[in-house]
């Protein structure tokens, strides 16, 4: 094997290993399975919620263990705290109640021969009649206009690189380098687009939270669909991994916080107009048709992909898992707040400051939820922990435009492959008709 194609190995084993961030958790030896009595994890305000605890080794119950376990609103301090030795490997918690709309979440853990093993199970309360906490500032729409504005002024400056060693009998792979909202800020991504000749529809993929390179959608464009996926930090994504996991251990550390005290100046803005511009370059290639577009990610990009559709009419459909950026201020409220966590206890010290709220105000995607327009698809779990569920439906919640939300109750942040299928199947009908 050539160096060339030993480092294209490499770099696409590199992509694998950070795609299944999100992906089904790995089998154990010992599973805890927690469950709550009712089959759709609903339930409404005042009604109590049994939460159904079992042990197991080779799928047989184990007998005399002991757990322990905790219950309480989620991401907030459990009401109850407790342990139990279950004689033939079940146990029944009482979880209690909520008196509003939110969600209950009962945590069991336990520790074999050193090695801990653990689960959760949370309860749905009323969870539609959740509302943000959040509020949108009075110019928040004139700002967002304004910085779109300005940034339009600024030249795409378009340079393609054509990726041979991944391009594909049918599609054509390049490494895109745009210039973003400001002179001499670069956007890059992976672009694909289908070889024979004609006019194809656009779907723009917006990525996960971290810094990583990315492989583009080939398997989408060869079903007649231009893709663009696009990375946030203004660094090509196509280097080293090695030089992806060092900034993320150095310079890119903490970016969600960076500037958070200035509007003008959070990280964000670069990233929400970088997604406008993404728009503004697919607009410009030869092959697209000019109308049908969609954009499509999941946790940070789950966020993104509401934002883009807030921001820019142009988009035409959505399909969003577990968005994050939700309903930040929660915390301030005594409730669960969405990722990244900015207000919660850790972080109080530093950020439950004025300016920064205020800032923050600008950049939730509960603000931009609200101006939507285009029919979306939208996935989660009630156990996700990265992205609390009381913050997804804050945000949901206010989308007027055409939706469907499809819940799988027990998944965290990850998804299922019947999940990818859904949303895939949903994109290519909504783009090719299929």
């Amino acid at each position: 094997m050539t160096n060339k194609k030993l480092k294209a190995a490499f770099f696409l084993l590199f992509l694998l290993i950070s795609t299944v961030m999100f992906a089904q958790p790995v089998e154990r030896l010992v599973k805890i399975v927690v469950t709550p009595d009712h089959a759709n994890w609903l339930y409404k305000p005042g009604e109590k919620a049994i939460f159904q605890v079992l042990v197991m080794k080779n799928s047989e119950p184990i007998p005399n263990i002991t757990i322990k376990f905790e219950v309480g609103p989620e991401q907030m301090v459990p009401t109850k705290r407790d342990s139990a030795t279950l004689k033939d490997g079940r146990f029944q918690v009482d979880g209690g109640t909520l008196k509003e709309a939110g969600f209950l979440r009962c945590k069991v853990w336990t520790t074999i021969n050193g090695i801990r093993y653990e689960n959760l199970a949370t309860a749905a309360y009323s969870p539609e009649l959740i509302k943000p906490t959040t509020e949108s500032p009075a110019d928040f729409t004139q700002f967002w206009e304004n910085a779109k504005t300005e940034a339009a002024k600024i030249p795409l400056d378009v340079k393609l690189t054509l990726l041979a060693d991944r391009c594909t009998e049918k599609v054509n792979v390049y490494h895109a380098n745009i210039q973003n909202y400001k002179n001499g800020m670069r956007l890059y991504g992976i672009l694909c687009v289908p070889k024979k000749a004609g006019k194809y529809p656009a779907l723009l993929r917006v990525p996960g939270a971290g810094v990583r390179g990315y492989g583009g959608d080939p398997s989408m464009a060869e079903n007649g669909v231009i893709t663009f996926e696009i990375g946030i930090h203004g660094i090509p994504v196509t280097m080293d991994p090695n030089i992806y996991l060092d900034l993320g251990k150095t310079t890119l550390d903490g970016y969600p916080f960076f500037n958070l005290d200035d509007r003008d100046r959070y990280y964000y803005k670069r990233v929400y107009l970088g997604c406008v511009r993404a728009i503004d370059f697919l607009y410009t290639l030869p092959e697209f048709d000019g109308s049908t577009l969609a954009v499509t990610g999941g946790s940070q990009g789950g966020a993104l992909s509401i934002v883009t559709a807030g921001l820019d009419q142009r988009v035409k459909f959505l399909a969003a898992f577990y968005p994050a950026l939700c309903d930040v201020t929660g915390y301030l409220y005594g409730r669960a707040g969405g990722w990244p966590h900015m207000f919660n206890e850790n972080n109080k010290a530093f950020n439950n400051k004025k300016d920064k709220i205020e800032t923050s105000k600008y950049y939730d995607v509960v603000n931009f939820a609200r101006q939507v327009k285009a029919p979306g698809f939208y996935s989660w779990g009630y156990n996700d922990v990265t992205c609390p569920p009381t913050s997804m439906f804050s945000a949901y919640n206010v989308i007027q435009a055409p939706k469907s939300l499809s819940i799988f109750e027990e998944t965290g942040h990850w998804t299922y492959p019947e999940q990818n299928e859904l949303a895939r199947k949903w994109l290519v009908k909504k783009l090719v008709g299929m």
